[in-house]
């Protein structure tokens, strides 16, 4: 299993080499706010959401001090925007009051803010600070257990089973790469088992649908030819940029 598992690692970084966060962020604060954000939403809503946001609070120190009404309204799109006020009020105010306007480059500072666990920890630690970390995801718990390298649902102990697996160099991009694939292929109620270039080495092949051509119209953002969740991807990314709020 361990050796199946690392060779599919290998292949999904030959399929996906530009696997990247798909969060829009210029800083350590902009990238924990829109990864609190991201919770039950998509990360294309939340990109379209946050430069306004960040636009009207662009430091910890403004976001604290922010009429939470108005904020909500930022927020509203991207749902269940009363719990998230309060929340990025609380780690604003945090970050100002214990850790000098700066957001900590350590778990155990970072899942003692207000709204924040180990998942979106780890997305801080590894994305902005290169300390490298496993994001458990919906996608990423699905495609784990579907590969049967762990039959675990608790988050944390899917995060632990997983971290013996690899070494530590390679959490973060995994976590990418692992996402990538969940997002764009093996998607949870119609995997396009029959596009997918690790099928070979999947224990779960035939869940999804095997035929070639039905499974290529599967496909999402790059690799079926549409635009991906980041308005702003990196220089390398193969597919196109993300559409603003309200663009046609």
């Amino acid at each position: 299993m361990v050796r199946r598992a690392r060779r599919i690692n290998r292949e999904l970084a030959e399929v996906y080499p530009y696997a990247h966060p798909e969060l829009d962020f210029r800083n350590p604060f902009e990238l924990l706010v829109a990864t609190v954000l991201s919770a039950q939403t998509t990360d294309l809503r939340v990109n379209q959401t946050t430069p306004a946001l960040f636009a009207a609070y662009p430091t910890p120190e403004d976001m604290a001090a922010a009429n939470p009404e108005e904020m909500e309204e930022l927020i509203r799109p991207t749902g269940f925007f009363r719990a998230k006020t309060k929340s990025l009020l609380g780690l604003s105010a945090a970050l100002r009051d214990d850790f000098g306007g700066e957001v900590p480059g350590r778990l155990e500072d970072l899942v003692k803010l207000p709204g924040v666990g180990r998942k979106t920890a780890n997305v801080v630690l590894g994305n902005a600070f290169g300390v490298p970390g496993i994001t458990v995801d919906t996608h990423f718990g699905r495609l784990v257990r579907r590969w049967k390298w762990t039959d675990e649902e608790d988050p944390v102990k899917v995060e632990a089973v997983i971290a013996d697996i690899f070494p530590k160099s390679e959490w973060t991009m995994l976590s990418h790469r692992v996402i990538f694939h969940g997002r764009r292929i093996c998607h949870a109620r119609k995997p396009a088992c029959g596009a997918c270039p690790i099928a070979p080495l999947c224990p779960s092949y035939g869940e999804g649908e095997t035929d070639p051509e039905k499974a290529t119209k599967l496909l999402k953002y790059e690799m079926g030819g549409y635009p991906g969740q980041r308005l702003s991807p990196p220089p390398d990314f193969p597919g196109k940029p993300a559409p603003a709020l309200g663009a046609v």
